[in-house]
């Protein structure tokens, strides 16, 4: 494990960019632009420019909010896609092709290992305020404590699909190809935090 939870001060809530801009990505593409300036009104929030770095997490919180009320139905799915997005972008900007190479030439369990301590590092794009940490290693587990994109949230499910998404992807791209991650645990779902799992295979 990591040693514990590394919380970001409330002073600095913040939190990368392409929780909204991945997303409105996604609703131009899928809804149209009318429905996404229908989202980001309801939100009251402008769409970030991500040349100016990170953004507060209570605007991705509300764009996130706002998409689950106007289509309940849908707004998961739209989650999903985005935080899939988001993952392919964290992979072309991020994470340098050398750094890539040598998570995919490692026996899966290395690489694997190497991924998720990359991921704590930066945990304060995805997390904001929350704390994150590595839970266990079998299967490997993440846990977000006040998890900003689920404040407030009540469901009768795990409800941090853009979340597992983005680590899906990471892990499908760079250790196990048929990677699957579940949302076990969720504050919307009245647990005390957002434990994910990352299975090898579905």
């Amino acid at each position: 494990m990591d040693g514990g939870f590394a919380p970001v001060a409330a002073a600095e809530a913040r939190i990368g960019p392409n929780a909204i801009t991945q997303l409105v990505a996604v609703l131009d593409r899928v809804e149209g632009r009318a429905f996404r300036d229908q989202v980001m009104a309801a939100a009251v929030v402008a769409v970030p420019d991500p040349a100016l770095g990170m953004i507060p997490e209570g605007d991705a919180a509300a764009v996130h909010l706002a998409l689950r009320m106007a289509v309940p139905e849908r707004a998961e799915g739209l989650l999903r896609l985005a935080g899939l997005a988001t993952g392919s972008y964290i992979l072309k900007h991020r994470i340098p092709r050398g750094a890539q190479w040598v998570i995919r030439a490692l026996p899966a369990p290395l690489g694997a290992r190497l991924l998720a301590g990359a991921i704590a590092r930066h945990s304060w794009t995805f997390a904001g305020s929350g704390a994150f940490r590595i839970a266990g290693w079998t299967p490997l587990t993440f846990e977000v404590a006040g998890n900003p994109l689920a404040a407030g949230l009540r469901a009768d499910h795990a409800a941090c699909h853009w979340h597992a998404a983005v680590f899906e992807r990471l892990f499908a791209r760079l250790v196990w190809k048929g990677c699957v991650v579940r949302e076990v645990a969720c504050v919307a779902a009245g647990d005390g935090l957002c434990r994910f799992e990352v299975l090898p295979h579905a």
